[in-house]
């Protein structure tokens, strides 16, 4: 536990030279904030979270006073020892510390209530929100982690993912890694996240609408479309990762497996094992395309925790604004006021351009 209570989990390499012994946290630090307020848009349903203690997050620290390296006599950081992957709860979080009440807790009532439409309706954030931290360093991404490492990571989002999922109120759980300025990070610590939502994502109730009008066979089809097509960037017995059809951003990816599985929790080790190996290869890949590491969003979709499992496929959605060396794609307009995408590079060209770019890239 950390200083204020919150749960600090690490994840050792399976080479590690860490001894057993984990330091305590022995700082002083105020209380927890409390638990952020949900609001309902009427014009759209969708659930915002008001969470103002993120106001207080620090931003682009100097090395010595990075709050995710292990701590030292200068810097009371946020984790205690020296670690190879540590996964603890945020300070300031979107959702939770808290949670439904696990006696009362009816996860499909609760999911029907939340899509009913209303005036000025609020209700608490309640969840979870966790920091992953891929290395003790101070600098770089997962992308530029050692194939072991990568594999630690695997295994905590994993782990994660189902001891999340098990929280009652949770109903999405969603790993993800923010890399780069430009997308808005502040730490440039190589790191992600895990957000536990009370609700399913608009995004996935999209995809829902998508599966009943196509069919519980929209994934398997997909996939067997793209293995055979001109996108198709990576091909591994387990994994295939291509550029979609429909590609919104000038850099995007999708990493699906090849078997049905909902989420990280249910991959089997022979699947981690290869994941840890193709992701960090296109990562790098997605980085040699230019001189400089490109910015992306690496967001791992995932099955909603008590509904439709058997249909929505774990997905990696992996996409960047950069649609040049030295250009972003900024959403403007019809991006962000209406939803309704202009793509800059046509799926294709872009995919001959990773190709390209992965081919270059050592193992």
């Amino acid at each position: 536990m950390l200083a204020d209570g919150r749960e600090l989990i690490y994840f050792d390499d399976a080479d590690t030279r860490l001894p057993a012994e984990r330091a305590i946290d022995e700082r002083e630090l105020a209380p927890r904030p409390a638990t952020a307020e949900m609001r309902q848009d009427p014009l759209t349903g969708e659930w915002i979270s008001i969470a103002a203690a993120r106001q207080h997050r620090v931003v682009l620290p100097p090395a010595e006073l990075d709050p995710l390296s292990p701590q030292s006599p200068g810097n009371p950081s946020e984790i205690p020892s020296r670690y190879d992957v540590a996964v603890f709860e945020n300070r300031s979080p979107s959702f939770g510390p808290e949670h439904a009440s696990a006696e009362t807790f009816d996860p499909l009532g609760a999911l029907d209530g939340l899509r009913r439409v209303g005036l000025e309706r609020r209700e608490p954030s309640l969840g979870r929100c966790e920091v992953v931290c891929f290395s003790p360093e101070h600098e770089g991404s997962f992308g530029t982690q050692t194939v072991t490492r990568a594999r630690t990571v695997i295994e905590a989002w994993a782990q994660r993912t189902a001891a999340l999922s098990a929280l009652p109120g949770v109903q999405q759980v969603f790993p993800f890694e923010n890399r780069g300025r430009e997308i808005g990070v502040t730490l440039g610590h190589p790191h992600g996240q895990i957000y536990s939502y009370p609700y399913v994502t608009p995004r996935t109730e999209r995809l829902l609408a998508a599966i009943d009008s196509y069919g519980p066979a929209l994934f398997a089809d997909l996939l067997e479309r793209e293995r055979g097509g001109p996108r198709l960037l990576i091909e591994g017995e387990h994994w295939s990762a291509f550029v979609p059809f429909a590609a919104r951003w000038p850099i995007e990816v999708h990493l699906l497996p090849h078997r049905h599985v909902p989420d990280l929790a249910a991959t089997t080790l022979a699947e981690r094992d290869e994941l840890a190996v193709l992701y960090r290869r296109l990562l790098r890949g997605v980085d040699a395309l230019y001189d400089t590491p490109t910015p992306y969003i690496a967001a791992w979709h995932q099955a909603p925790v008590h509904t439709r499992r058997d249909e929505v496929r774990l997905m990696l959605q992996l996409t960047s604004p950069r649609r040049g060396a030295d250009k972003l794609k900024y959403l403007a307009g019809s991006e962000a006021a209406m939803g309704a995408w202009i793509g800059d590079v046509p799926p294709e060209t872009q995919a001959e351009a990773l190709r390209a770019a992965i081919g270059k890239v050592s193992e």
